[in-house]
């Protein structure tokens, strides 16, 4: 139910914004007149100063400042909305993917060396049930390997370092969960614009073609709306590429501590002579 919250939350979010993106209407620019004798008549955008200078059709040039929004949105526009649309969604769904990973390994981590100093000290009185309701109540993958563990003291350490294995794998699994689509659409998104570019010079060389003849600015628009597919392709999976790998480093901090754990619990059982040899 909490994945599911999670997932429905970045959607709405995201979709809010695209849809924000898309109604959002051009009148809303500042514009300025500025002496043509000084300024060129054609149309030059400026994606540092996000100034357009545009034709106003009547002898003079009007400069239109764009907000960074507004430039984004231009550009997506220009991009063609049939691919853009498409690699949106990758950047959409591996938000939400992301966002649903970090909120349940954060709230997976648990303070092991608290949770270790108990256990130790119900052990040492002698009570493994009371250590057993200790792993029960705490959180976490960590606490519910060593509660599986404690589940076979009585069969024995070889038992105890099964289940602890058996259930450290099934764990591990849970906490990647979801890391298979993430990385789907990190590969996706830029494979996405990079078709996006093929196709816009496919319809660039066509328009060439029937034309019968090379206008440089044709070319150059066409190629211009081409690659912007790649730009925006490229964007989003090194935006997913850093949630990426901060999942991933986060999943492996919780495995080594996990593994700390269980290797302290197995010897304080030792210690405490709560397991024997049996099996051997």
């Amino acid at each position: 139910m909490k994945k599911v919250f999670v997932l429905i939350f970045a959607l709405c979010i995201s979709v809010s914004s695209y849809n924000t993106v898309l109604a959002q209407d051009s009148s809303a620019t500042s514009t300025e007149q500025v002496d043509p004798s000084t300024e060129p008549a054609t149309a030059v955008d400026n994606m540092e100063d996000d100034v357009e200078v545009l034709n106003a059709g009547d002898g003079s040039v009007e400069v239109v400042n764009r907000s960074a929004h507004q430039t984004m949105k231009k550009y997506f526009i220009d991009g063609g909305w049939q691919f853009m649309s498409v690699v949106l969604i990758c950047l959409i769904l591996g938000l939400a993917v992301a966002i649903e990973r970090i909120i349940t390994l954060s709230l997976a981590t648990v303070n092991t060396k608290k949770l270790v100093r108990q256990l130790e000290g119900a052990i040492a009185n002698g009570n493994i049930e009371e250590a057993k309701s200790i792993c029960k109540a705490t959180p976490g993958p960590t606490a519910e390997v060593l509660g599986e563990g404690l589940k076979r003291v009585d069969d024995g350490i070889d038992a105890v370092e099964k289940a602890i294995v058996a259930n450290g794998s099934v764990q591990m699994g849970l906490l990647e969960k979801g890391l298979v689509w993430l990385a789907l659409f990190i590969a996706l998104a830029p494979m996405l614009g990079f078709m996006g570019t093929v196709i816009g010079m496919i319809q660039a060389f066509d328009t060439i073609e029937a034309a019968g003849d090379i206008n440089p600015s044709m070319v150059a628009g066409g190629i211009k709306v081409a690659l912007l597919t790649t730009v925006f392709g490229l964007v989003v999976a090194i935006i997913l590429q850093i949630f990426y790998n901060y999942i991933t480093a986060k999943v492996d901090g919780l495995v080594n501590t996990m593994e700390d754990a269980t290797i302290s619990l197995i010897d304080i059982l030792i210690d405490n002579r709560q397991v024997t040899n049996k099996g051997l």
